[in-house]
């Protein structure tokens, strides 16, 4: 079969649906493959890169009139017209927000796969384009706030003065949300989010940022997809933004319901409390936008100094990843409904990522999808059994402090009991020996897990200091059952961790090396 890839034609698009690289793949599968003249130009692939690869150039008509299409956007009416009869597409629909395609395309004899409906299931990860470009987005939304923002994302220490680190919200845990979070943890912001899933709470905090609940029963995902929430929930949500986005030097919102408008989540008021030079990018613009005052594709900035930025594509603003990440996602789609590799498709619709992506079927509407239950879903009780939540454990009581002096008088008098039978010299050594205890256990404990390696050569040095001192003593024992029997242990536990320690550090410093 012939895959054809068309250029993109709607304003701004910068993408394109396959790169060369992505061309030799789709051969390895069985397919051919056209491109319309010029498809990968923005992109920066050139027609004589995919010539290269193997892929034909040809016209509008040609690469509409293939066996499967695939494109960033889905066709509209003109394209559609182009289409063969029993032609496979593949691209982005909207099918929630544009029931029109649904419509327009079920006039025709073609099956429409939406690259946007792909089930939130482990399986499907690999072709999950949505993941892909959210990824893209909530990375790229950083890049531009810090372009917009005039001071640092992470605190300076200068000879003119101190500038603290930069504060920044992200609304919404997503995809989209947590690569927002890691790159404005990367530039050394202070970096709070919030969500109204329960389950992503600890996702952000192992990125590096500050959870930040709503004071009421959060709700669990059942598909990966945020849902609409209670009222209850909504006011205080509002109550949480209207104590800390004034604040907040930047923004980031990504808060989107599928098929719904984005909820309404910041207010002219709380936008007018923050400082002047701040930034927002409500990254939800396009879709009626989480911000007050948002304007899709705008740059706003209100009287009080606040810069609203409304970008709705921010994968175009990185085509040349954005391109290889889509195409990557293609490609893994091709060989799951390739399983000959032989360059014909099936279509199984007992497969649950293929039935959710499939929009319409051969003229046959097939939108909805059944729903697909993921692992985000908490798990559903026995039937007629109760849920009751187990008490937590107690937590252990703290001794009190007549009963630490108690202690305390019984292991003084116990060490006075002990001094009196040995030597003279016993009572020097361990009060050396204890203070050394309780040196190391301040200094080595203080110091951050990141650093134990490092502190490996210490203990190195250490126990080769042991070795030493138990051979003297091993050799001076005179008979001393009691002496040789502590000087083997000390030499065989002291050999040992000097062993271990340099085996990891071996295996430390083999991981910086190239091959």
């Amino acid at each position: 079969m012939l895959i054809g890839v068309p250029r993109e034609t709607r304003p701004g698009e910068t993408r394109v649906a396959t790169t060369p690289k992505h061309v030799e793949q789709l051969r390895g599968l069985g397919y051919d493959v056209i491109v319309e003249s010029g498809a990968g130009l923005q992109a920066g692939f050139h027609d004589d890169d995919y010539v290269a690869a193997g892929a034909g150039i040809g016209d509008r008509d040609q690469a509409c009139a293939a066996d499967v299409v695939m494109g960033i956007h889905a066709p509209r009416q003109e394209d559609v017209d182009r289409l063969r009869d029993g032609a496979l597409v593949i691209s982005l629909v909207g099918a929630g927000r544009h029931p029109e395609l649904i419509e327009m395309y079920s006039r025709r004899d073609i099956t429409v796969l939406a690259t946007d409906s792909v089930p939130r299931i482990s399986r499907a990860q690999s072709l999950d384009v949505l993941s892909s470009m959210s990824n893209i987005s909530g990375y790229r939304a950083v890049i531009e706030a810090a372009e917009e923002f005039d001071s640092f994302f992470t605190g300076q220490v200068t000879a003119a003065g101190k500038v603290a680190p930069a504060k920044v919200l992200v609304v919404g845990a997503g995809v989209a949300g947590l690569a927002a979070i890691g790159a404005a943890n990367a530039l050394g912001a202070i970096v709070y989010a919030t969500d109204a899933r329960a389950e992503v709470a600890e996702q952000v905090e192992s990125m590096g940022a500050t959870f930040l609940p709503v004071d009421v029963e959060m709700q669990r995902s059942t598909d990966g997809y945020a849902r609409e929430t209670s009222q209850a929930f909504d006011e205080a949500a509002a109550r949480l933004y209207a104590k800390t986005v004034p604040d907040m030097d930047i923004i980031i919102t990504t808060a989107l319901i599928p098929g719904r408008p984005a909820p309404r989540l910041i207010t002219a008021e709380m936008v007018a409390g923050m400082q002047r030079g701040s930034v927002i990018v409500d990254m939800a613009a396009a879709s009626g936008g989480n911000v007050e005052g948002s304007v899709a594709d705008e740059r706003i900035i209100t009287p009080e100094g606040v810069r609203i930025l409304g970008h709705s594509n921010l994968p175009n603003r990185m085509p040349l990843v954005a391109s290889r990440l889509y195409a990557t996602n293609l490609v893994n789609l091709l060989k799951l409904i390739t399983p000959g590799k032989d360059g014909q498709y099936v279509l199984d619709m007992d497969d649950e990522v293929v039935r959710g992506m499939t929009i319409v079927q051969r003229g046959q509407v097939m939108w909805p999808p059944p729903p697909v239950t993921v692992s985000a879903a908490p798990p559903p009780a026995a039937a007629g059994a109760t849920a009751v939540s187990a008490p937590p454990p107690a937590p252990k009581a703290p001794p009190s402090p007549a009963r630490r002096l108690g202690l305390i008088a019984v292991a003084a008098l116990l060490l006075l009991v002990l001094s009196l039978g040995m030597p003279s010299a016993f009572l020097g050594h361990l009060t050396v020996f204890a203070l050394a205890c309780i040196i190391g256990y301040y200094v080595i404990g203080n110091v951050h897990h990141a650093l134990h390696t490092p502190l490996m050569s210490v203990t190195n040095a250490v126990s080769g200091i042991i070795v030493v001192g138990a051979i003297l003593q091993a050799g001076v024992a005179g008979g001393n059952v009691l002496v040789a029997v502590l000087a083997f242990l000390a030499i065989l536990l002291a050999s040992i961790n000097i062993a271990g320690g340099f085996t990891v550090t071996q295996r430390m410093l083999t991981m910086f090396r190239k091959d």
